[in-house]
């Protein structure tokens, strides 16, 4: 990808977050379909419920490892994934070429990285452990109203930046 492929203005927050909306959307149903092929692959033992719930170990970290390949695939080809696209923005360098696989991995971990503020749900309580989680992406996003390329936290981290296609 060639910087003639973007704009050199950068993405407005709003705008982000309407395509992250979008995204929820399209990982929800990426999680919804993991699990059906799960359920099915353990003829329905997925989930045991035998006086206490009991997810199997491997489960939760296969669905963040199929999310995750969701937005490096996406980033990787093309720089856009499918909340991107309607609102006609690309993850690129500073430079506005594609992102490097080390990049993408980068950006995908650090903006996964308050997720481990659910760690804390047995300890505070599901809703405190949602409430820091939510305060933690507030902040990580909010890093772009501060920063002159509007860039997020994870974007600071993996040395991208998102901008409006041209």
């Amino acid at each position: 990808m060639t910087q003639a492929h973007t704009t050199d203005a950068a993405c407005p927050l709003w705008r982000r977050l309407m395509a992250l909306i979008y995204d929820v959307v399209a990982v929800i149903a990426i999680v919804m379909v993991v699990g059906l092929l799960c359920q099915l692959a353990t003829q329905g033992q997925l989930i045991a419920t035998s006086g206490k719930i009991h997810i199997a170990w491997w489960y939760q970290p296969l669905q963040a490892l199929v999310v995750a390949a969701y937005f490096i695939v996406s980033w990787r080809r093309g720089g856009q994934t499918l909340g991107m696209r309607p609102w006609r923005i690309r993850v690129t360098t500073r430079n506005g070429l594609q992102p490097s696989l080390a990049q993408t991995f980068v950006r995908v971990i650090a903006a996964a990285l308050p997720l481990l503020l659910l760690l804390l749900a047995p300890a505070l309580g599901l809703r405190m452990a949602l409430s820091a989680l939510a305060v933690a992406w507030s902040i990580w996003f909010a890093v772009a109203l501060l920063d002159p390329r509007r860039r997020a936290v994870h974007d600071l981290a993996a040395r991208t930046e998102i901008r409006r296609i041209g």
